[in-house]
């Protein structure tokens, strides 16, 4: 009955019929990770003047609350040869205590509070032996660490006692791009290279992920492409586009989606463009002119993500960078969080039957909430609450994950053995990168 008001959404989960079971820590019971999701959800009231998607997503736009989450950057060297160059992950420290300016001395082109590591800092970052749980998070197109629906899903983690770092796209938050190539949807090298990291640098940590719109899709790319190998413990998506191509084709189809998402995205990318344009200019493929002729953001990825990439069209990019397929190759817990009203990750683009097709991911959708809103009365944001009270209890109850139970759609007991059995292979991607070493 409460879905009936205007301000208070529904909820509908979705997932596999026959539940992932999760062994649990001393003294917690056994649970599933559906029971763990419905456990961590509580019911979404969102502000009661902002009733649907389009009011929801356009009030992200609006100054936010304060959330004072510092950073400290460090700079890593790609040691992916595929995908050459430098990028920057900002790791969340305490707060400096207050001190002259001249103590702390800040970067102009850096996000605020967030200033870089000196040598010494960076070496002595961390312990061996430190334990306490590790969120490494993925931000939306064009955003960095700086966002504030970064920042608001970081705060109450950070608040429990957990470490986090930002994987800032290349060329975002204020980094260098140091070769003629920016991120996309599918580049995947950078987050794998930093759960690396940390997994040596802290071997007793528990690792997370989180991903943001553009983010959750490279995000559930990567766990993907990791199957069985990912060393992460569990992972939460939020706004993830899912099908790229229907989610495109969707902003071309209306007015609003056209003139005022796809055009305010292509904007924010040609700024981040222009930003960088003497190293992408360096670029062969590139021609600078084309890209500074576009409106909306389809045209941007036309002009300037196929080429860098290689692909024919932005169609051809969307369907091979889409995550909506790599769901089905994902071997550790997963938690996605979507309005049904977001008007840039559109409905049509979420992969429902997908969900019911594997036992490692769980999909709660809301009535209402928009593109990376759910603002509550107050100004705080309600995906904030699922996010964290998930990962938090899948560290704090969850042991490990068991081996699924009944048929799922490649398992052995799915099919005949004695007949032919066609296969599908979620991770085939048509993109194939050479270097010259």
């Amino acid at each position: 009955m409460a879905s009936l008001l205007p301000n208070h959404a529904s909820l509908k989960f979705t997932h596999h019929p026959h539940p992932l079971a999760l062994a649990p820590h001393a003294p917690y019971p056994r649970t599933t990770l559906p029971s763990l999701c419905y456990a961590s959800t509580p019911p979404c009231t969102l502000h009661p003047l902002l009733f649907n998607g389009h009011l929801q997503t356009l009030w992200t736009a609006t100054p936010a609350a304060d959330i004072p989450i510092h950073y400290k950057r460090h700079v890593f060297t790609a040691s992916d040869p595929s995908f050459a160059g430098s990028f920057a992950v900002d790791f969340v420290t305490p707060a400096p205590a207050p001190a002259p300016a001249p103590a702390f001395p800040t970067d102009a082109t850096l996000p605020p509070r967030t200033t870089p590591y000196t040598p010494a800092e960076y070496e002595a970052l961390g312990s061996e032996d430190d334990d306490a749980p590790m969120a490494i998070v993925l931000h939306g197109l064009s955003g960095g660490s700086h966002e504030a629906y970064v920042r608001a899903a970081l705060a109450p983690l950070v608040a429990a006692g957990w470490a986090a770092c930002v994987v800032d796209a290349r060329g975002c938050a204020g980094s260098a791009l140091t070769t003629g190539v920016l991120y996309n949807a599918r580049a995947t090298w950078d987050v794998r290279q930093v759960v690396g990291w940390c997994r040596a640098r802290w071997p007793q940590r528990e690792l997370f992920g989180l991903g943001f719109s553009l983010g959750a899709n490279i995000l559930v790319n990567y766990l993907g492409e990791e199957g069985e190998r990912c060393v992460l413990k569990a992972a939460v998506v939020c706004s993830n586009p899912w099908n790229l191509e229907v989610g495109s084709l969707a902003l071309q189809r209306t007015w609003v989606g056209r003139e005022v998402y796809s055009r305010a995205m292509g904007t924010s990318m040609k700024k981040l463009f222009e930003k960088h344009v003497e190293q992408i200019a360096k670029n062969p493929r590139v021609d600078v002119e084309k890209v500074r002729g576009v409106t909306y953001l389809h045209e941007f990825d036309r002009e300037l993500q196929g080429p860098t990439w290689g692909y024919p069209t932005e169609g051809a990019y969307y369907r091979d960078a889409s995550s909506s397929d790599s769901l089905l190759a994902v071997r550790v817990p997963l938690f996605a969080i979507h309005a049904e009203d977001d008007p840039i990750a559109v409905k049509e683009g979420v992969p429902y039957e997908e969900f019911k097709q594997t036992p490692y991911a769980v999909l709660c959708t809301t009535s209402l909430g928009g593109h990376l809103g759910w603002f509550e009365s107050g100004g705080t944001r309600w995906f904030t609450k699922p996010i964290s009270q998930f990962l938090i209890k899948i560290a704090t109850e969850v042991d490990k994950v068991e081996r699924p139970k009944g048929p799922t759609w490649n398992s052995a007991e799915s099919v005949d053995k004695d007949k032919y059995a066609p296969s599908f292979i979620p991770m085939r991607r048509r993109l194939q990168l050479h270097f010259d070493p």
